[in-house]
């Protein structure tokens, strides 16, 4: 299973990543958005196009 990872302090909060793939991403108390659930086979192309899509470019690939 892999893991979605978001850098603090690079998310702007725009949740375009929540959006995309809720399954795998949400907003938490400071506004940003964080990765709370394991990355499956019916979600994996979702978040690979969360993060494609990040205008920052702060979603990564997780341990």
């Amino acid at each position: 299973m892999k893991k979605a990872k978001i850098d603090q302090n690079l998310c702007i909060g725009c949740g375009l990543c929540c959006g995309m793939c809720d399954k795998v991403f949400c907003m938490n108390e400071d506004g940003k958005a964080e990765a709370y659930q394991i990355v499956d086979d019916e979600n994996i192309s979702d978040v690979q196009a969360a993060i494609d899509s990040c205008p920052v470019s702060a979603i990564t690939w997780g341990d």
